[in-house]
């Protein structure tokens, strides 16, 4: 999971997340007073003074200008890779549109610099109370939506109602504490929390999209649909044909354009989405200039497709950027939901097959290292055995989880990279058969008797090449594995109600995490249609840890509590882990600019980029 960098940021790729992931938490603990502060913090002051001119990590004078086309390669809500049917992405309907949150403006924005912080965006200041539960959000006057209505408190408080009552059940896990929301006149909103609140809930709460109650009066929330919607932010809904591309065009006269938080942001005239559904058909359609920025994702491309004229002309320039985030967690889920699933020894012998050492050597060209925690490249990354402050927050569940929660946490064994170890097999046969499954012949059958056989669910054939030998190695403990692949709307349809054996899931990383962590891995998601808790988990220890996450009160706090999570979700065996990288790889026609400084959380990339027409007409783009 990771920070937000905010709609206005435009898609950081590789760091970005829509309002239905995770947002930075903070306490409140220097706003938790009467007095109208300019922001929220986590655990401390905020940064920047009311009168910062900008964020660090941008150009004031970034000229506006130019297209910025991009192809979806990340997705959040309602949203599919390959198509989209709708523009309500707020919802559990549909395929939603990529880039919708940059129509929306939410009362505080983010800085890339500093996680856990919020700058005030419609909402000019806020004054909380004592206890933390009554936050007064003051709107600017001057917030206006796309038609040149008033931006008032009263759409406030019907944005967080609806999210709350028919939003995404992600939407509606979070704001579960949100005992009200009401307007005071048109300038004040007032949010009150339960007392059950999570340390991070305000935050949520004032970095969601907020709507125009007078346009959503005579329409279905809840439904899909092609209008483009009323919005407030930097962009509007442009030309667009459903499934295939979507543009966004900026509002010229937008109303926050001048605010600190927006100064050298939304730079582009236009910024398009491509859709395709064949990767190799969208890598060629960036090599002919349709798309002009990428993300890369896939070593063998990375290691061997840039090769074409216009990289070797310096038409297009190719960077591997170090990442100074925490990175994402990826791996294979098991549905828990499934009987065959449900022995943590079954779920421990299926992840002995996968050959890591192998797959790095001979797939991906030695890019990638192996994943071994939920929360790698950060503080929260469980090592060694537990710290006396770990083992307070762990003890009251011993004898309820795992006894290795209480040592070393578990790791991935290292294969002999063969693509075949047989030691690690047969480990994995007498693992099996100790959790009660039988060979007959060549076929493993399961301790109910039934043959085993998994489906791995997917939407795109990338990781086949990974797949494959994986499958190869269970075949050969007597497992039937194949793969099904279908089409974006069945994928998404089968997820939502979790009909599926095995699928990959990559969560982004969170510099600080919170307890909406448990949208992810807590056991009410897990009952919940259209939840992020793929896979089911549904453990006591796990959702008390979540709730001391998001109640601690310092960031050591968050720290030790985030590292008994990673314990006790390795522990659990809930996934086969994949593999990550230290380096954002990007790639673009040489048409663009940045600023001298990159914010520490994130590449800047292309968020806070510009058009150079000089450069484009160089490379015959202008």
């Amino acid at each position: 999971m990771a920070m937000r960098i905010t709609r206005r940021r435009l898609m950081e790729a590789g760091g970005v997340m829509a309002a239905t992931t995770v947002l930075p938490g903070l306490p409140g603990s220097a706003q938790a007073q009467d007095a109208e502060a300019h922001g929220l913090s986590v655990f401390g002051e905020l940064a920047l003074p009311r009168d910062f001119p900008h964020f660090a990590y941008v150009n004031p004078r970034a000229p506006k200008g130019g297209t910025l086309t991009l192809q979806i390669k990340q997705a959040s809500g309602n949203q599919s890779f390959d198509t989209f049917n709708t523009l309500n992405t707020f919802v559990l309907q549909g395929d939603g549109a990529a880039g919708m949150d940059a129509c929306f403006d939410s009362l505080m924005t983010g800085s890339a610099d500093e996680p856990g912080a919020l700058y005030g965006l419609l909402a000019k200041s806020v004054a909380v109370s004592p206890d933390r539960l009554t936050y007064r959000f003051r709107l600017r006057p001057e917030a206006r939506f796309h038609d040149g209505s008033r931006v008032t408190a009263r759409d406030v408080a019907f944005s967080l109602n609806i999210l709350k009552a028919k939003g995404h059940p992600s939407f509606r896990l979070l704001l579960g504490e949100v005992v009200s929301a009401e307007a005071e006149g048109d300038d004040i909103a007032v949010v009150k929390l339960g007392p059950k609140r999570s340390r991070d809930l305000h935050l949520i709460v004032a970095g969601l999209p907020v709507f125009s109650q007078a346009y959503w009066s005579t329409r279905d929330f809840t439904a899909s649909t092609l209008e483009p919607p009323l919005g407030s932010g930097a962009y509007k809904v442009g030309r667009f044909e459903q499934g295939r591309f979507i543009e966004f065009e900026r509002v010229a006269g937008y109303w926050a354009k001048d605010l600190a938080v927006n100064i050298g942001q939304n730079n582009f005239d236009r910024v398009r989405w491509e859709y395709f559904r064949d990767r190799q058909v969208a890598f060629e359609a960036f090599k002919s200039g349709i798309i002009t920025f990428q993300e890369e994702f896939t070593s063998r491309i990375w290691a061997t497709g840039y090769d074409f004229p216009a990289v070797k002309e310096g038409k297009v320039k190719k960077e591997a950027l170090r990442k100074t985030e925490p990175v994402a967690s990826q791996g294979w889920l098991f549905n828990l939901r499934r009987e065959k699933f449900a022995d943590p020894r079954i779920r421990e012998a299926l992840g002995l097959a996968f050959d890591f050492e192998w797959t790095r050597k001979t797939i991906m060209f030695g890019s990638y290292e192996r994943m071994t925690s939920y929360f790698e490249n950060s503080d929260s990354k469980a090592v060694g055995k537990p710290s006396p402050e770990e083992l307070a927050l762990l003890e009251p569940f011993r004898g309820q989880v795992p006894d290795e929660v209480f040592g070393e946490p578990f790791l991935p064994p290292v294969s002999d990279g063969s693509g075949s170890d047989r030691a690690l097999l047969r480990k994995a046969d007498e693992m099996l058969r100790a959790a009660g499954c039988k060979r007959d012949g060549n076929v493993l059958k399961l301790p109910n008797g039934q043959p085993f056989e998994i489906e791995f669910l997917d939407s795109s054939p990338a990781l086949q090449p990974h797949t494959q030998p994986f499958q190869a190695n269970l075949k050969k403990l007597g497992i039937k594995a194949t793969s099904r692949l279908v089409d974006p709307a069945q994928y998404q349809r089968r997820t939502q109600e979790f009909d599926f054996d095995i699928v990959s899931q990559a969560l982004s990383g969170s510099a600080i995490p919170s307890d909406s962590l448990r949208i992810v891995y807590g056991s009410q998601a897990a009952k919940t249609p259209g939840s992020r808790n793929l896979a089911g988990i549904a453990s006591p220890a796990i959702d008390a840890v979540i709730e001391t996450i998001g109640q601690a009160r310092s960031y050591a706090e968050v720290v030790v509590a985030a590292k008994c999570l990673d314990r006790l979700l390795r522990a659990g065996r809930y996934w086969i882990p994949m593999w990550w990288n230290d380096q954002t790889w990007i790639a673009h026609w040489d048409m663009f600019d940045r600023p001298r400084t990159k914010p520490k959380f994130g590449s800047g990339a292309p968020g806070t980029w510009w058009f150079d027409v000089e450069k484009a007409k160089r490379i015959g783009k202008a």
